[in-house]
């Protein structure tokens, strides 16, 4: 069943916001390159799993090469082990139980500014979300998804009226594969599919010889009547 996440960016007063139809907060944000990435992977919830690491490397190389074409630069990126980068990433377990933010926000940015500059954006994405009373945990394709959308934030761009666009402000989460669970039983999983593969082979192949013996008795059967 389809879920709705919400993904939100804090805009300072100071900052120069551009109109609605560039999709823009600042058109080159950053005076400097690389620009220094800090993906906070100790400082972890509960439900967080390790290849959320990955996807928001991913993220990063998805803007590097492009993104979603709406910036004026090509940004470079480099991830180093400091509280003190550009970009600050960490993960939560619920923003709304957590930090207070409205139902269904599953990530947002918070860049500070200086002039027509950022100085620093702190990126929060949570782990998962409340569907009813019920915890649903974010796939490694949601996760994707959201690093993509507050990264473009982090480059200046705001939101986009575009529903295809990675920066529309929502965003359909459908079934998604839980990839703690996933890394726990996944072994489990593979062997399941292969004796089933097995199984499957073995039956056919096992029809395949009734059913030539059955002709074969059949054509012996017709001969005698003749």
């Amino acid at each position: 069943m389809p879920f709705l996440l919400l993904l939100i960016i804090f805009i300072p007063e100071v900052s120069a916001v551009s109109g609605a139809s560039s999709g823009k907060i600042l058109d080159n944000p950053w005076d400097h390159s690389p620009i220094t990435v800090y993906i906070d992977d100790k400082n972890t919830p509960l439900h967080y799993s390790p290849t959320y690491y990955r996807q928001v490397e991913k993220a990063l190389e998805y803007w590097e090469e492009g993104g979603n074409g709406n910036l004026d630069y090509t940004p470079v990126f480099e991830i180093i082990n400091s509280e003190e980068a550009d970009i600050s990433i960490r993960w939560v377990e619920n923003l709304e139980s957590i930090e207070g933010a409205p139902s269904g926000v599953a990530g947002y940015a918070r860049p500070r500014v200086s002039g027509d500059r950022f100085v620093r954006v702190d990126v929060v994405l949570e782990v998962g979300n409340y569907q009813g009373k019920g915890w649903r945990q974010y796939g490694d394709s949601t996760m994707l998804t959201i690093s993509k959308h507050e990264l473009g934030h982090a480059l200046g761009l705001g939101h986009s009226n575009n529903r295809r666009d990675i920066m529309y402000p929502q965003y359909e989460m459908r079934d998604n594969i839980n990839p703690i669970l996933l890394s726990k039983y996944g072994g489990l999983l593979s062997a399941a599919g292969l004796i089933a593969l097995i199984i499957l082979l073995f039956l056919g192949i096992s029809w395949q010889y009734s059913r030539r013996k059955r002709k074969k008795l059949e054509n012996e059967c017709f001969n005698e009547d003749r």
